[in-house]
């Protein structure tokens, strides 16, 4: 099966699995630089460790092992069928997109969160790229079955979308479960169905725009 991937999705499968290997080996501490950390809100944009590569790299790190599985399953099934409609480039740029878009969402939150008196925590997991893609593969095969993983429900994969979202707004808002970058996971959303709509000319930006065929099975 992983012979038979796309590069860009093979070689996210790669990164991933490597960067995962050096947080075990090193430990995590040794790769804090690389995480999230939110922006300062004295002014100082550094305070609490935040750097302009880490709207990238925090993709690239994983708390453990059912974090990564869960994303890098998620990658393999859905994105590599949303690279071999796209092709290579149009599909990095997009994931790209959306992992950075999840990144200035988590910074705004966490921004918020200590204006409050919260605590700084850096955010890591590539989850905002994978949803981003989710949203994509939603619109493309909108009526494509698939399978929830808990509980095996089958579905369409517009419903499977629409419950996530609906999800992950709850529980973000309600904090019923803390310690999920739940805003990160919708901004991947977010970013993405605006890049998709500039791409395609629609509101709310201009003139249509040469982007990749949303193929859509009925």
């Amino acid at each position: 099966m992983f012979s038979r991937l796309p590069p860009v999705t093979k070689g996210l499968l790669i990164a991933n699995g490597l960067m995962f290997f050096l947080q075990w080996l090193l430990g995590d501490e040794q790769l804090g630089a690389l995480a999230l950390w939110p922006i300062g809100i004295d002014g100082d944009l550094f305070a609490h460790g935040f750097m302009p590569w880490q709207v990238v790299t925090y993709a690239f790190l994983h708390g453990n092992l059912p974090h990564i599985a869960f994303n890098m399953l998620t990658l393999a099934m859905f994105g590599s069928q949303v690279e071999y409609v796209w092709g290579q480039k149009r599909f990095l740029t997009y994931y790209l997109v959306c992992v950075v878009g999840a990144a200035v969402c988590q910074l705004l939150v966490g921004w918020w969160t200590l204006s409050q008196g919260g605590d700084a925590y850096p955010t890591l997991g590539a989850s905002g790229g994978i949803f981003g893609l989710l949203l994509a593969y939603g619109l493309m095969f909108p009526n494509q079955r698939v399978m929830l993983l808990f509980p095996p429900i089958p579905m369409k994969a517009r419903t499977l979308v629409i419950l996530y979202a609906v999800a992950e707004l709850l529980f973000g808002l309600n904090g019923w479960q803390p310690g999920v970058a739940h805003f990160a996971h919708l901004g991947g959303m977010l970013f993405g169905w605006l890049l998709l709509r500039y791409w395609s000319g629609k509101p709310p930006f201009g003139r249509k725009r040469r982007g990749p065929k949303m193929r859509v099975v009925r």
